[in-house]
């Protein structure tokens, strides 16, 4: 590993830190039980709160994420004041983002099986930032091609064949 990368992976590890205090501060605030997990992946920080056997951390997930995202936005804050860097970190709590991750690609697909077959541009619902993301990494992996159009929050996705 260069010393650059080791540099940068160092401030990876500094940053899940101070988001994992960070958030057992908030889980003891909130007399939550959850294990939490930190790892590196490519160049972000990935955070998991892990519901304990005797847990629910639905609460901290909200309807559609909407909870989680407020809380990964305060970490990210929490996580830069420690850094002195801006925090890219994705927070994860109860499996959350993994299932919706999963949930994506399974539309993506469908999605991408009928712009194949009619050789039509197909367009998605409204998603967020995370979500159309998720979709195009599918999109390009299949050898699409995808754009985001409209404007938040009702950007979306649209798969075209090329």
């Amino acid at each position: 590993m260069s010393e650059v990368q080791s540099d940068k992976h160092s401030l990876l590890d500094q940053e899940g830190e101070a988001a994992a205090d960070y958030l057992e501060g908030l889980l003891d605030i909130a007399d939550l039980d959850g294990d939490i997990d930190i790892d590196v992946e490519g160049s972000r920080a990935m955070i998991s709160i892990v519901e304990a056997k005797s847990g629910d951390l639905s609460d901290l997930v909200g309807d559609n994420g909407e909870v989680l995202d407020a809380i990964q936005e305060l970490t990210r804050l929490a996580a830069a004041r420690e850094t002195g860097e801006r925090s890219r970190l994705m927070l994860d709590i109860a499996g959350f983002r993994a299932q919706r991750r999963a949930d994506l690609v399974g539309l993506a697909k469908i999605a991408i099986a009928e712009a194949q077959r009619t050789a039509a541009p197909v367009s998605m619902n409204p998603m967020t930032p995370f979500e159309r993301k998720i979709v195009h990494d599918a999109v390009a992996e299949a050898g699409l091609v995808s754009a985001s159009e409209g404007d938040e929050p009702q950007r979306r996705v649209v798969i075209r064949v090329s």
